[in-house]
C-alpha cells in the first residue's frame, strides 16, 4: 500500500514499458513517483493550485505530464522531478491527458468541451477537437498515433483523426455519461465505461458494440484492456473493480478490498500485475496467482 498523499488518490499510472516505477496524482495538489518494488516515494511534484486530476508519463519514461482542475496540464523531468513548462488554453478544468506512442504529442481533454493536441518539444497546441456537446472526461491516442477518442457527459464517444483535427465517428450507446474510453494496444478495439454501470466494447474501424458489460452496482469511472487484449478492467464507485472477458462481456473476476469507491485502475507491461486507486487514499497492488495445477 502507498500511504503519502493527504487527499484522495484520484489518478495513478505504470511507467510501462518498465513497470518499475508509478505515478499518483493526488486532490492534495501534489503528484507523487514511486518505486514499486520498495513502495518508496521518489519526487512530489509541486506546482498545480487544484487538484491533480489525470497524469501520464512519456513512453520513454523521461516526462511525466500532469493535468488539474486548474486549467493547465504540466510537464514535468521524471529524473529530477522538475517542472519544465505549463500548457496553456483550455478555459475550464482538464480532465484527461495522454501521450502518443512515439512521445511528440499529448492529448488533453476538458470540462470546455473540446480536447486539445500539443507538441511535447514546443508545449504549443496542434490542433482544437470540437464537436462534443458535454464536458470531455477522458481522451486516448491509438497505438498508430493516428486517431484521438475521447469521451464526454453528451454519452458518446467520438473518433477523431490526428493530421486534420476531424472527427471520423460517434460512438452511441450508452444512456448515461461517458466517463472512460480506452483503445486495445493494437488500436483495434475501443472499451467505454458509463455513469451507467456498464462498459462496451467497439470495434474501432466499423464503430459496431461488440459486447456490454453489465454487472457493476455503481458508475464505471475507468476502464482499460489488458496488454494481451482479452480481458477488460473496470474500476467502479460500488468499491470493486472487475475483469471482463471481451468475448463473452462476462465477468470473470471481483476484486475486493477498497473501503471506498475506486477512481483509477491500470494493468503493467505484463499484464500479470494491475493497480486500483480509491477514494479511502490508498492504492493498491494485486498480483496473478501462477496456478501450479490445471483444474
Amino acid at each position: 500500500t502507498l500511504e503519502g498523499h493527504k487527499n484522495v488518490v484520484y489518478a495513478i499510472a505504470f511507467n510501462n514499458p518498465y513497470g518499475d516505477k508509478i505515478i499518483t496524482g493526488s486532490f492534495d495538489k501534489t503528484c507523487k513517483m514511486w518505486d514499486v518494488e520498495s513502495g518508496v516515494c521518489d519526487h512530489t511534484l509541486v506546482g498545480h493550485l487544484t487538484e491533480i486530476v489525470c497524469l501520464s508519463f512519456n513512453p520513454q519514461s523521461t516526462l511525466i505530464a500532469t493535468g488539474s482542475m486548474d486549467t493547465t496540464a504540466k510537464v514535468w523531468d521524471a529524473e529530477t522531478g522538475k517542472e519544465l513548462y505549463t500548457l496553456m488554453g483550455h478555459t475550464a478544468e482538464i480532465i484527461s491527458l495522454n501521450f502518443n506512442s512515439m512521445g511528440d504529442l499529448i492529448v488533453t481533454g476538458s470540462f470546455d468541451c473540446t480536447s486539445k493536441l500539443w507538441d511535447v518539444r514546443s508545449g504549443k497546441c496542434v490542433h482544437t477537437f470540437i464537436g462534443h456537446d458535454g464536458e470531455i472526461s477522458s481522451t486516448q491516442f491509438n497505438f498508430a498515433g493516428n486517431l484521438v477518442i475521447s469521451g464526454s457527459i453528451d454519452n458518446t464517444c467520438k473518433i477523431w483523426d490526428v493530421k486534420s483535427g476531424q472527427a471520423i465517428k460517434t460512438l452511441r450507446g450508452h444512456n448515461d455519461e461517458v466517463l472512460d474510453v480506452s483503445f486495445n494496444a493494437s488500436g483495434t478495439k475501443i472499451v467505454t465505461g458509463s455513469a451507467d454501470c456498464t462498459a462496451r466494447v467497439y470495434n474501432a474501424s466499423s464503430g459496431d458494440c461488440l459486447a456490454v458489460c453489465m454487472g457493476h452496482h455503481g458508475e464505471i469511472s475507468k476502464v482499460c484492456f489488458n496488454p494481451q487484449s482479452q480481458l477488460v478492467l473496470t474500476a467502479s464507485s460500488d468499491k470493486t473493480a472487475r475483469l471482463w472477458d471481451i468475448e463473452s462481456g462476462e465477468c470473470v473476476q471481483i476484486l475486493e478490498g477498497h473501503k471506498e469507491d475506486i477512481f483509477s485502475c491500470a494493468f503493467n507491461y505484463e499484464g500479470d500485475t494491475i493497480i486500483t486507486g480509491s477514494k479511502d487514499n490508498t492504492c493498491k497492488i494485486w498480483k496473478q496467482q501462477q496456478e501450479s495445477t490445471k483444474q
